[in-house]
């Protein structure tokens, strides 16, 4: 099974390999497309417009710069700049987003909502960086899955993720990152279609509780301020405190209490 992307840690200077091998679509220069695959970019370009509408209007701010998406057709050129395997897309070190030939393929279906849930990334790497550790990376996924419609969580069901919770398998929200530590899915005992799904959850329910409170917690992030110190400002609570009330809903509530099997499937098929 493919993941949906978000390489937002590697460091290796391969990452970093100059631009070089691509050129920009005659029809929308921010699209920057591999020789040979312009019918794809062309998709990309399409898909454009409305994806940076969504992350524009999700993060209350307009993009600091031209967003820039580049389309690798072929494995080699997605493995050239992306290190991290099974991939469909990632922003890579320098705010550098990359589309997978995934997203051309087999994976057709997913190519608005992972580039929504990319751009989501970029929006925010060009405000504060490409990775900043005092965002934990749940709210940073939860986030751009959310902003891309479960774009990014769609390998697991909000089933699913109601399951893990009643399980006692949780996104740990003790967990603080740092400089050179990233608490993943493993920290919490789930696996990555879980975390990414809970993640979402997460922050579409402090969203929906509030939406003035959540806008005042994001703008002052994408003003560089530090999680917790925002989240406290903002709710006078810290944000386990704070969100301990989305996880007392899954346990007692019995709409997240059905017993069915659920397969993994993509949100938006």
């Amino acid at each position: 099974m493919l993941l949906s992307g978000c390489a937002l840690t590697v460091s290796h200077p391969r990452a970093l390999h100059p631009l070089e091998n691509f050129v920009p679509l005659p029809a929308d220069s921010r699209v920057q497309v591999e020789p040979g695959y312009e019918a794809y970019g062309e998709r990309v370009a399409a898909a454009l417009p409305d994806a940076i509408a969504a992350v524009e209007a999700a993060h209350y701010l307009p993009f600091a710069h031209a967003p820039r998406v580049h389309v690798c057709g072929s494995d080699d050129c997605f493995r050239r700049y992306v290190l991290t395997p099974k991939l469909s897309a990632a922003v890579v070190p320098d705010n550098r987003l990359i589309l997978s030939p995934n997203l051309d393929g087999r994976e057709k279906h997913r190519l608005s909502a992972l580039l929504t849930h990319e751009l989501a990334h970029l929006h925010l790497g060009q405000r504060i960086g490409h990775y900043h550790s005092t965002l934990p990376i749940w709210f940073h996924e939860g986030w751009a899955s959310l902003t891309a419609d479960g774009g990014g969580a769609d390998y697991a069901t909000d089933a699913q993720a109601y399951a893990a919770i009643r399980a006692g398998r949780r996104v740990n929200l003790g967990a603080r990152d740092t400089p050179d530590k990233r608490h993943r899915a493993g920290a919490s005992q789930l696996n990555i279609f879980e975390f990414y799904r809970q993640s979402m959850l997460l922050v579409g329910w402090l969203r929906a509780q509030d939406e003035s409170r959540f806008k005042a917690l994001v703008l002052a992030v994408q003003d560089n301020t530090d999680f917790e110190i925002a989240f406290w400002n903002v709710y006078g609570q810290g944000h386990a405190t704070r969100l301990a009330g989305f996880f007392d809903g899954v346990q007692s509530d019995p709409i997240f209490n059905d017993n069915q099997t659920v397969q993994a499937a993509p949100a938006k098929p």
